[in-house]
């Protein structure tokens, strides 16, 4: 089976953009193109994020993207489970937080939840990724984690969202303070690729460049 070697990413954050662009290097018959290019109303893929689990938001950005495109397409949603606050914020990762004054989303998410972390020493959390991939009528989809810690103060300027504060196990570095390359070596992104692109492989299916 023979596809495009183009595939649309289900994602209006340019860092996630940036960051799948790196994980999607070791494919270089693959070319990633951005949801803005293609997709005439692409702020309605946040919309589609009104699922109880990540798998079910990625599908359904998925499926939206591949309908209004006409492009093989792929989805993520991830998110961060905090042991100590019973999962959360989960699936509600990236609007944990009403936006303040002069912060931005990501910083707003993070006093948040440094705030809600300040009476308990338990600290374990992990990074969940799910993704989804609609191809030639396909939907393949994988799932990848990380676990880890959170510190009590932001550390690093690399990354995004709650990097500043999570430390990988067996790492004495936070998600920011790590070069590119160290993070994708690691990431739940990157696992959850990995996985996924195994699925593609064992489908048969081939990224053809013109």
């Amino acid at each position: 089976m023979r596809s495009s070697h183009q595939i649309l990413l289900a994602t209006l954050n340019p860092h996630k953009f940036q960051e799948f662009q790196s994980l999607m290097a070791q494919f270089p018959e693959i070319e990633l193109i951005r949801a803005d290019r293609l997709l005439r109303n692409a702020e309605n893929l946040g919309h589609a994020e009104q699922h109880s689990t990540y798998l079910e938001n990625a599908i359904a950005k998925a499926r939206l993207a591949n309908k209004a495109a006409h492009y093989p397409s792929l989805a993520d949603d991830s998110g961060l489970e905090v042991e100590a606050l019973e999962g959360r914020p989960g699936i509600r990762s990236h609007r944990y937080a009403s936006p303040q004054a002069q912060l931005s989303q990501d910083q707003s998410n993070l006093e948040l939840l440094l705030s809600e972390m300040k009476s308990t020493s338990n600290r374990s959390a992990r990074f969940v990724c799910a993704l989804a991939l609609i191809i030639e009528g396909v939907l393949i989809h994988a799932t990848g984690t990380l676990e880890g810690a959170l510190l009590e103060a932001p550390r690093g300027t690399h990354g995004f969202g709650y990097d500043p504060i999570f430390v990988p196990k067996d790492s004495t570095l936070t998600l920011a303070e790590m070069t590119s390359n160290q993070k994708n070596e690691i990431s739940h992104r990157s696992k959850a690729i990995e996985a996924l692109m195994k699925q593609v492989k064992a489908y048969g299916i081939n990224f053809v460049k013109p």
